[in-house]
């Protein structure tokens, strides 16, 4: 079964930027979901592709504006940021997993990363001035 989740507010993380990726990010795993529904392997795919290019644009994104906001755990957060590069290259893909375990797999870990970012960024991010 298809793993479905929806934004609200208290995953926000104090940028308005950060919080879009956030939820775009969450959007295309609900694309996957709606695909494994509609059993259409080539979206899934084209969707699959378009969620990676967008991960590694956010990673970025958060890491510059976390270096900016000098948080503390930076390092912890770039090892954080290699493990799903390494995942998103090496494993995470239609060719180890079927195509709902990929599914459920990312929406569990957007959701967790997510759920931690709201958590233990926020305080530092908000502090920054808005762009």
């Amino acid at each position: 079964m298809a793993n479905r989740v929806q934004w609200a507010p208290h995953l926000g993380v104090g940028n308005a930027a950060l919080d879009e990726q956030h939820r775009a990010l969450l959007d295309r795993c609900n694309a996957l979901a709606d695909c494994l529904d509609a059993a259409d392997d080539r979206r899934f795919d084209e969707v699959f592709k378009e969620l990676m290019r967008l991960a590694r644009e956010h990673f970025a994104a958060e890491e510059a504006l976390l270096a900016q906001a000098g948080y503390p755990e930076l390092e912890g957060y770039r090892n954080e940021c290699g493990e799903f590069a390494y995942l998103a290259d090496e494993i995470i893909t239609t060719d180890n997993f079927d195509r709902e375990e990929l599914q459920t797999f990312l929406a569990l870990w957007w959701t967790g990363h997510i759920l931690g970012a709201a958590r233990d960024h926020r305080p530092f991010l908000e502090r920054q001035p808005a762009a």
